[in-house]
């Protein structure tokens, strides 16, 4: 039986990837908690046996319609939250990779309520999370240098 998501017995693997065309990267819209209505970088959970980096793969390929070739690791992250009675409703392990589009069109999927290629001076204007924000500064840091 698969853990709960919310109020979870255990912390729940994440899968995603920083999907970059040049210095643009692809974010989507959540559509579900956590971070509903917030931008993120495409990904979900690992499956029960899949390997990281393939689950880091299919996700993205099931939430935006393209496959990616994964070009090394980015980040590993927590992502806890809480309720309002401090009791621990979301716990992610947040595997993120960066990755680069060899295939499909982008399409979003009903986890996501838009999604599109965005500049880092586009990027500082979007609501994310703190986790979205420091693995995207990683890259973003990167291309600069």
């Amino acid at each position: 039986m698969d853990a709960p998501r919310r109020y979870p017995s255990r912390p729940l693997v994440g899968a995603g990837a920083v999907v970059h065309r040049g210095v643009r990267v692809l974010l989507v819209k959540r559509r579900n908690p956590p971070n509903r209505g917030r931008w993120a970088i495409p990904g979900g959970l690992v499956e029960l046996g899949e390997a990281v980096q393939d689950a880091a793969v299919r996700e993205i390929n099931e939430e935006t319609g393209l496959k990616v070739g994964i070009e090394g690791l980015l980040d590993v992250q927590d992502d806890l939250h809480w309720d309002e009675k401090s009791k621990l409703e979301y716990h992610y392990i947040l595997v993120d990779y960066l990755a680069r589009p060899i295939a499909g069109t982008l399409k979003i999927n009903a986890e996501s309520s838009d999604s599109g290629w965005f500049s880092a001076a586009q990027v500082k204007r979007l609501d994310m999370s703190d986790g979205t924000r420091r693995v995207l500064g990683m890259f973003l840091d990167q291309r600069q240098r």
